[in-house]
């Protein structure tokens, strides 16, 4: 049976998708922070008669990322979804660091799954005909190169913002390398401020439900309408100029490079 590693799977969009896509018949590997909240979630995915098995990570931890990335290659991964996100953080919020001294926002929205992804890119490959789905937002900024760390001019939404736009990017750059692969690389937003705890702890009136976000993803994780695209909810979409920009993206290259 084909296998999904879902991010962020214990909470709003992630925790509506885990049993969504067992019941598709996908065996859901289910990865959170919380142990607890894991063992829920794989609870709920078998209650919809789907199969699932819980990983515990803390993605703003990159050792972590690499631990998830080793318990879950060389199985029969077909699908990668990079849901898990940090938000905007509390209205009145300050700058907050990973466990590896990068702005919060950055290492998990970004960092995070481009690290995982690259570690699982041969299982995929082997596993062809595969598929990446990178959970975006259409909420974009441009990237300061200057100050990536955000050291001189916090601010959560800022921070959460330029990491889609990166992320919107990187997710242009995997698809081109990827070409005839077998696998392929889409970003989406799901839909505009769902219901969820990150969007209430900006105290964020939400403007839509995470179903609406959910059944939008759920179609790009389930069918192929090719690579390299954006999406807003189901409909294919442009994201930040920048995001598309040659110059940008090399550069963007350049700062992911391992020091």
């Amino acid at each position: 049976m084909s296998e999904v590693l879902l991010t962020g799977a214990t909470s709003g969009l992630g925790r509506w998708l885990a049993p969504e896509l067992g019941a598709a018949g996908l065996t859901v590997l289910l990865h959170g922070r919380d142990p607890r909240k894991v063992e829920r979630g794989v609870a709920e995915v078998e209650a919809a008669d789907g199969k699932a098995e819980g990983f515990v990570a803390d993605l703003a931890d990159l050792a972590d990322v690499d631990r998830l990335a080793a318990a879950v290659g060389g199985r029969p991964l077909t699908v990668l979804v990079n849901n898990a996100g940090v938000g905007f953080g509390a209205r009145d919020g300050g700058r907050e660091l990973s466990a590896d001294g990068y702005e919060l926002r950055w290492a998990v929205n970004l960092l995070a799954p481009v690290r995982l992804t690259e570690a699982l890119l041969p299982t995929l490959r082997a596993n062809a005909p595969a598929r990446i789905v990178n959970v975006g937002s259409l909420g974009q900024r441009p990237i300061d190169f200057d100050d990536l760390q955000l050291e001189r001019h916090y601010n959560g939404v800022d921070a959460y913002r330029r990491a889609k736009l990166a992320l919107a990017a990187w997710t242009f750059d995997l698809a081109a390398g990827l070409a005839g692969t077998g696998v392929t690389a889409n970003c989406i937003h799901p839909a505009t401020f769902m219901d969820t705890g990150m969007v209430r702890q900006y105290g964020q009136r939400p403007f839509t439900t995470v179903e609406q976000g959910g059944r939008a993803t759920l179609r790009l994780i389930l069918e192929e309408p090719g690579t390299g695209l954006f999406f807003d909810g189901e409909h294919p979409a442009e994201p930040h100029p920048d995001a598309r920009d040659p110059a940008v993206r090399a550069r963007l290259r350049d700062a992911l490079r391992p020091a």
